[in-house]
């Protein structure tokens, strides 16, 4: 009995150490755990936390501002109140969105939009919900949070453009990042974030958009924001602001004086190069880009017969017509082919082997010097001086008026236009050129073209004598322009031409009455640039009048000017697409155009600090 009791007892005594060795055992494997767990690896563990506890949303930074010379908003920034969406955060998306449409508007298609969105981006990306809300639908949605998994509300950006039509092809608009241009950037991915599709706004993007940031926030076990832990060290930086040499009264005022046409209007300082007017109308709605346009507003703009998308100040390509002849004149001074004095007889037509040339003026203007042809536009005068010439001349002098550059100011979509010679049409046709195309060379028609731009800077270099080269991106250094190494004689016959063009009573452009301003005086020259052929049984019958005509087969009506005549200081080219005769649609709003210039004067016009000075510019 004793001997089974001592067994017993040793038998319990050897399993209590067991188990108590196991015991400790296990409690020294978990107390060597937790040591590792809470002293080795903290710092992996803490991040590991802290990840679940903090999350960093990006912050797009605020884009810069676009300004005129006077630093007046041509784009700005406004409150956009929007929701976004975090897809890992959502389980069911459709039961989502119909509890959202209960609360705030949503468009038919957003389901679509966003599993579009979620696939073309990667899958934690946030998406935008809805934005441009209004502040009532902005409260009633942050109300409801709580029922609204995966969404989060922001206060981001719209960009606005305050005077947009007017200035649309030259600021231009922002839009989402296109799928091809997405790279691995974080910012590419931001909902908020918006590129320079067009215009300065596409041109000076990288300036514009700034560095982006990032938010630390508190998130619970639903990742919902509990609070923000901002870090001066993470803030996005602004993009900066960019002053453009335009000027926003005198480009609203253009486009208020052309409306309802289709037209190109371009001004130069003649002394800097700055450009305060760079216009094409129609123009359209940035805004509604900004936003998102719709596909019905997108196609009524790429119909529309104007084309209100293209820019045709930098982009149009038109025949200079009468507008050359100021450059004719020069070159056939300098080259000794007349003395300006001579007098040609102009009796309405000049024969050339079988094939006759008319004059504008069906009866001629008798014998014409060469102040007298340019006042009065005479086309036979000058068929004779582009027979003297050559074509080979003319477009030596074209050429060194500006004629065959591309001037796109930096905003990309310019023209070269065309300034044709023998060796172009050999190449071009394979046949050799005819003495009759360099006579319609002289008068601005035929193959040669030119851009609005281009009119502007010919009309410039006459003024001043100097090769002016436009910019519209404002500069504090002077602009010091080369000469053009030219005969003061020769721009001073062009230049007095331009000046009975306005001023003398037989001048073509007379009639508008002149710049009104005091004294000043303006010098300028009409066009009208034939779009068709005139048959001659039409000229033996009546010409049919541009009013008779489709708008499609109209003349281009063209005007170039600068003022003050005697110290220039403004040079200013309109073309108005079919807009008939130069003298009566395009020279009046010019020559408004050019007073509203002359009216306010900036001692440093790319200046921002220069102010307004009122008064004339003499």
């Amino acid at each position: 009995m004793a001997r089974r009791d001592e067994d017993a007892s040793n038998l319990f005594t050897r399993r209590a150490l067991i188990l108590g060795g196991a015991g400790l055992a296990s409690f020294g494997a978990l107390t060597a755990r937790l040591y590792k767990l809470q002293i080795l690896e903290s710092d992996r563990y803490r991040g590991l936390s802290d990840e679940n506890q903090f999350n960093f949303h990006l912050l797009a930074p605020s884009r810069g501002r676009i300004l005129d010379r006077y630093g007046n908003p041509l784009a700005e920034n406004a409150d956009n109140f929007r929701l976004l969406l975090d897809p890992d955060q959502v389980l069911d998306l459709d039961s989502l969105l119909s509890r959202l449409a209960k609360i705030i508007p949503l468009a038919d298609d957003t389901g679509e939009r966003i599993r579009k969105s979620i696939k073309q981006r990667a899958a934690y990306s946030t998406v935008v919900l809805a934005e441009n809300l209004e502040w009532k639908e902005f409260a009633a949605a942050n109300l409801h949070l709580p029922e609204l998994p995966g969404v989060r509300p922001e206060v981001g950006e719209l960009r606005i453009y305050p005077d947009g039509v007017s200035l649309a092809h030259v600021v231009g608009y922002v839009g989402r990042v296109p799928e091809a241009l997405i790279t691995d950037e974080p910012l590419m991915h931001h909902p908020g974030f918006r590129i320079g599709r067009t215009g300065a706004e596409k041109a000076l993007d990288e300036g514009l958009r700034g560095q982006a940031g990032a938010l630390k926030v508190e998130v619970n076990a639903l990742g919902r924001v509990v609070r923000e832990l901002p870090d001066p060290a993470t803030v996005a930086k602004s993009g900066a602001d960019v002053t453009l040499t335009l000027d926003q009264r005198v480009q609203s005022f253009a486009a208020k004086r052309f409306e309802g046409l289709s037209a190109a209007v371009c001004a130069i300082d003649i002394k800097t190069g700055a450009v305060p007017v760079l216009l094409s109308t129609p123009g359209f709605n940035p805004n509604l880009f900004a936003k998102g346009i719709s596909g019905p507003d997108y196609r009524a703009l790429l119909e529309h017969e104007f084309k209100p998308l293209f820019n045709k100040a930098l982009g149009g390509t038109y025949p200079p017509a009468s507008c050359i002849k100021p450059v004719i004149a020069m070159a056939a001074l300098q080259h000794g082919v007349t003395d300006g004095r001579e007098r040609i007889r102009c009796t309405g037509k000049v024969k050339l082997g079988d094939r006759e040339f008319h004059c504008w003026r069906r009866k001629g203007h008798g014998p014409v010097n060469m102040l007298g042809a340019i006042g009065t536009s005479c086309d036979i005068y000058f068929y004779e001086m582009a027979r003297r010439l050559g074509i080979d001349r003319i477009r030596d002098a074209v050429r060194l008026f500006g004629f065959g550059e591309n001037f796109n100011l930096g905003l990309g979509g310019g023209n070269t236009g065309l300034v044709p010679d023998q060796a172009w049409k050999q190449a071009r046709f394979g046949v050799p050129w005819s003495q009759g195309e360099t006579l319609i060379a002289g008068i601005g028609q035929g193959y040669i073209a030119t851009t609005p731009i281009q009119l502007a800077v010919m009309t410039a270099r006459l003024a001043s004598g100097r090769k002016v080269v436009p910019h519209l991106l404002a500069r504090q250094e002077p602009q010091v322009f080369e000469d053009l190494g030219l005969p003061v004689s020769s721009l001073g016959a062009a230049r007095a031409g331009m000046v009975a063009v306005c001023e003398s009573s037989w001048g073509t452009a007379f009639r508008m009455g002149g710049l009104k301003l005091g004294d000043i005086k303006m010098a300028g020259k009409t066009g009208t640039g034939q779009v068709r052929r005139i048959s001659q049984a039409e000229r033996e019958d009546r010409v049919l009048r541009n009013d008779e005509l489709p708008w499609a087969l109209r003349d281009h009506a063209l005007f170039v000017t600068y003022a003050p005549a005697d110290a220039p200081r403004y040079a200013v080219a309109v073309v108005v697409e079919h807009g008939g005769g130069g003298s009566t649609t395009a020279a009046p709003p010019a020559r408004d155009i050019l007073r509203e210039l002359l009216k306010e004067r900036v001692e440093t016009p790319d200046s921002l600090s220069a102010g307004r000075e009122k008064g004339s510019s003499a």
